[in-house]
Formats: C-alpha cells, structure tokens, sequence
C-alpha cells in the first residue's frame, strides 16, 4: 500500500512539472526528479518485458498440463500460485529498499530502481522455466 501511495504521488510530481523519462538524457539525468523519472520508466519497460514473459510461460505451463494425466496437472496453478506470490515480495522488498531515503526525494527513485531489477530477475528466471519446459 505504501508503495503504490509512494508512486502515485512521485507520478502526480511529475506530471504536473511535465517531466517524463522522455524529455530527460537518461543517460545522463541531471537532478533528483529526472533520476526519478529515468528509474520509472526503466520499471514501466521492465514490466511490459515480464508480462510478455510471462504469457508465454503461462502457455508453456499449459502445454505441461495437457500432456498430463488426471491428478498430476497444475502447472499451470502452481506458475499462477508463485507468480502472485512474487508480485507481493517483489513490492514489499522494494519498499523496504526505499527505507534507505524514507520520506526523502531519492525514496521514489530507490523503490523504482528496485521494482525494475527484481522486475527483471523475474523475467529471466520465466524464460528459463519456459525454455525448460519447451525443452
């Protein structure tokens, strides 16, 4: 819950500054809010890139099922099970992280930056379930 308030607040910022990550060098962000925005929109790609992934192992995850006897399927739940189960780790480690600055301009940037590399550890961990259960 802190998070989301944490985000949406950091999103109202910059939307009435009209800073986005596209009118910033992300590559060289210059102040707090640009470092900011740089690290939200680096989570925003890395979540399209985890729902993408994760379509396409859902549909592995199915695959397994069919070809399995009675009693014997739930791939496919057991993937949704940890999926969910991730979601609400992910989101609580990153608002731990974001202790580092609680209540500071940097928390927003922090808890992105940690949304995005958790976001991607996870797709590369559903490409390697996908490519093993493909295999």
């Amino acid at each position: 819950m802190r998070l989301n308030i944490c985000l949406a607040g950091a999103a109202m910022l910059f939307a009435a500054h009209g800073a986005s990550a596209q009118d910033v060098d992300c590559k060289n962000p210059q102040t707090q809010s640009d470092m900011t925005s740089c690290e939200q929109e680096r989570h925003a790609a890395a979540d399209k890139a985890l729902n993408e992934q994760y379509k396409k192992t859902r549909a592995a995850m199915v695959a397994i099922d069919k070809d399995i006897d009675g009693d014997m399927k739930g791939a496919e739940k057991a993937l949704v099970k940890a999926q969910r189960a991730w979601i609400d780790y992910r989101d609580a480690e990153c608002d731990a992280f974001g202790f580092q600055a609680r209540g500071g301009t940097m928390e927003p940037m922090l808890v992105a930056g940690c949304l995005a590399e958790e976001t991607d550890k996870r797709t590369k961990e559903l490409k390697e379930l996908e490519d093993t259960m493909s295999n």
